[in-house]
C-alpha cells in the first residue's frame, strides 16, 4: 500500500523503488551518517557493524535460495569457508589483488554450490536439506586434508591494499565491507523484480505449476544456488581479509544453522527480514557475552556450564517463541507498522 497522495504517473515511477522526496532524503541522511560513523564511532561499535555486514550478506544468500527459490540449504557456512580460502589462496600463494579475488571467491563459491548441489536438486524439502548438510561436512573434509589449504593450520591472508594504503584496521575495512553490503543489498532487492525473481517465487509456490507455465526448474534452482553460494563465497572472503586469520572452526554447522534462524526470525522472501533476523541474533549474541558472567557470579553453586550454554539456551528459545507466535517473522510485523502509520488515523 502505497502513501496518500503517492501516484505513478510513469512506469518508470511505477518501477522505482525510492518513490518520494522524502524517501531520498532519508536514504541519503542514512548513508551519509553511515559512511562518517567510523570517524565518530566507537571501535567496539564499528565492528560490530562488520560483523553485521558480513552476516547480512550471507543470509541475503540464503534468503535467494530459500526464502525466495523455497530450497531448503544448510550449506551456506561450507560455501563461505570455500570463498574464504579461495580468496586467501589468491592473494598468499599467486599473489592476486584483494579486488580481483573477491569476486573470484564468490564465483568460485557458486561453482562448488552448483557441483554439490545439482545431485540433490532432484530431491526436496527435508532430504534436500539432509543433502546440504552432507555438502557442508564433505567440503569442510576436503579443506582439512588438502595441503593448499593449511590444512589444521589454516591461512593468514593479508589486509587489502590499493596504491600503497592498506585496509589494516576495523575501521578501514568498514568502508569495503559496507559498499559491498550495500551493493549486494541492491543486487537481491532487484533480482526479485527480474524475470528471473518471479521464477523463484513461480518454484518456492508451487513448482508443478511453475513447470506447466514454462519455467525450467532445473536450470533456476541451479541458478538460485550458484547465487546463493556467491553471496556466501563473497562474504568469506570480506571475513578472511577482515580477521586476517582462516580456519576451519570459523565454519561450523552450528553456523549454517545460526545463519538459517536469522532467516526464520527476520521473514522468508523478504529483503528488510534478512536485516531485521540478522540483527536480532547478533544482538541477542551480545547481550549473552554480558549476561553470563553475571549469571556464573549470580549462582555459583550451579557451576559454569548454564553460563556457557546461556548463547545455545537463548536463541533456541527464541526460535520457538518465533515459530509459534510469529512463524512469518519481523518483516511481518514491519509490514503491519508501516500500514498502520498510513491509514492513521482512520482504521481501514
Amino acid at each position: 500500500m502505497r502513501p496518500c497522495g503517492v501516484f505513478d504517473k510513469s512506469y518508470a515511477l511505477d518501477m522505482a523503488i525510492i518513490r518520494t522526496w522524502q524517501h531520498w532524503a532519508i536514504l541519503l541522511s542514512a548513508l551519509l551518517t553511515l559512511y562518517l560513523f567510523p570517524l565518530f564511532g566507537s571501535y567496539y561499535l564499528v565492528s560490530f557493524i562488520n560483523l553485521l555486514s558480513i552476516s547480512i550478506i550471507v543470509v541475503l544468500g540464503l534468503q535467494i535460495v530459500s526464502g525466495f527459490c523455497g530450497q531448503i540449504s544448510f550449506g551456506q557456512a561450507a560455501f563461505m569457508a570455500v570463498g574464504a580460502y579461495t580468496s586467501s589462496i589468491l592473494t598468499i600463494r599467486y599473489g592476486v589483488p584483494f579486488w580481483v579475488a573477491l569476486p573470484l571467491s564468490g564465483i568460485m563459491a557458486g561453482a562448488v554450490g552448483i557441483i554439490g548441489g545439482a545431485p540433490s536438486l532432484r530431491i526436496k524439502g527435508m532430504y534436500l536439506a539432509m543433502a546440504t548438510i552432507a555438502i557442508h561436512f564433505v567440503v569442510i573434509w576436503l579443506i582439512l586434508h588438502m595441503q593448499i589449504t593449511g590444512s589444521f593450520k589454516g591461512l593468514y591472508p593479508m589486509p587489502p591494499s590499493i596504491c600503497g594504503f592498506e585496509f589494516d584496521t576495523d575501521e578501514r575495512m568498514f568502508y569495503i565491507i559496507v559498499t559491498v553490503m550495500i551493493i549486494m543489498t541492491y543486487g537481491a532487492r532487484n533480482l526479485m523484480r527480474s524475470k528471473v525473481g518471479r521464477a523463484f517465487v513461480a518454484i518456492r509456490d508451487n513448482d508443478l505449476a511453475g513447470e506447466v507455465m514454462g519455467v525450467n526448474l532445473y536450470y533456476y534452482k541451479l541458478l538460485a544456488f550458484f547465487i546463493s553460494c556467491f553471496y556466501a563465497g563473497v562474504a568469506g572472503s570480506l571475513w578472511a581479509h577482515l580477521i586476517t586469520v582462516v580456519n576451519t572452526e570459523q565454519f561450523t554447522l552450528l553456523h549454517a544453522l545460526e545463519y538459517v534462524g536469522m532467516l526464520i526470525i527476520g521473514g522468508m522472501g523478504s529483503v528488510p527480514g534478512v536485516f531485521f533476523g540478522v540483527l536480532f541474533i547478533r544482538i541477542l549474541n551480545e547481550l549473552v557475552m554480558f549476561a553470563s558472567p553475571a549469571l556464573a557470579k549470580a549462582v555459583p553453586w550451579l557451576g559454569s556450564s548454564p553460563a556457557a550454554s546461556l548463547g545455545l539456551i537463548a536463541f533456541g528459545l527464541a526460535m520457538a517463541v518465533f515459530l509459534v507466535f510469529e512463524p512469518r517473522g519481523l518483516a511481518h510485523r514491519w509490514e503491519i507498522f508501516k500500514s498502520s502509520y498510513r491509514l492513521y488515523p482512520f482504521a481501514h
